[in-house]
């Protein structure tokens, strides 16, 4: 089986696409032609171009169709399906589980929605679907207060399913100062010595800069 991870996250807005983004980047330029699949995205302006989805279709280098990298998109700023019971719309997990088996065996990122026990649908949570697939997770966090209890209750329910993880992510999500970044992740190795750590990545307000910080940070994952 090829390189192939999926993101997950402590929360919603902790820097998951971009490290998943930066991920892609790193095997589209090592010459591996990753796929990249979102299968929901929520919180939308145009169904029609769904925000996270493009993100990470360009990263991977722009082949893939758009409609294999996200399958079900809403307006609602909610879980997905949250989301989709507002909205009146029906949801696929045959068509999720179909898509993510015609990649194959070819590197990539899968990209969940915000924590592991975000509903997708009835049946399904983050998790859920995490154990489905197989993958090891890339658990991201934010670099700040409250992230050693976040980041110990991901990596405890991911242990209570046996499922592996390949490394923490530690991100800074805004230019603010926080006493506590500086010692999150001497704690966390402390907690879980088995558990890889990565970053903190420093937050950069220009986007070139900030891709170049995720793509370092992440680089030792893609071998």
């Amino acid at each position: 089986m090829g390189m192939r991870f999926f993101v997950t996250g402590t929360d919603t807005g902790v820097g998951k696409t971009q490290v998943s983004a930066a991920l892609l980047r790193v095997m589209a330029a090592r010459g591996l032609e990753p796929f990249a699949f979102k299968p929901f995205e929520s919180g939308l302006v145009s169904l029609s171009r769904p925000g996270d989805g493009l993100t990470l279709q360009q990263a991977a280098g722009g082949r893939q169709p758009l409609e294999t990298v996200t399958l079900f998109r809403f307006h609602a700023p909610l879980a997905p399906a949250m989301a989709a019971k507002v909205e009146r719309r029906a949801t696929s997990w045959r068509a999720v589980s179909r898509t993510f088996r015609s990649f194959g065996a070819r590197p990539g990122v899968v990209e969940g929605a915000g924590g592991l026990h975000v509903p997708l649908d009835a049946t399904h949570d983050v998790i859920d679907a995490l154990h489905e697939f197989g993958l090891p997770a890339v658990v991201v966090a934010r670099a700040g207060l409250g992230t050693i209890n976040h980041t110990a209750l991901t990596l405890e329910a991911l242990a209570a399913r046996r499922l592996a993880v390949a490394a923490v992510v530690l991100v800074h999500a805004t230019k603010r100062e926080d006493p506590s970044a500086p010692l999150n992740r001497s704690e966390l190795e402390r907690r879980f010595p088995r558990v890889r750590f990565l970053g903190p990545v420093a937050y950069a307000g220009r986007a070139t800069d900030r891709r170049a910080a995720f793509d370092a940070a992440v680089a030792p994952l893609v071998k």
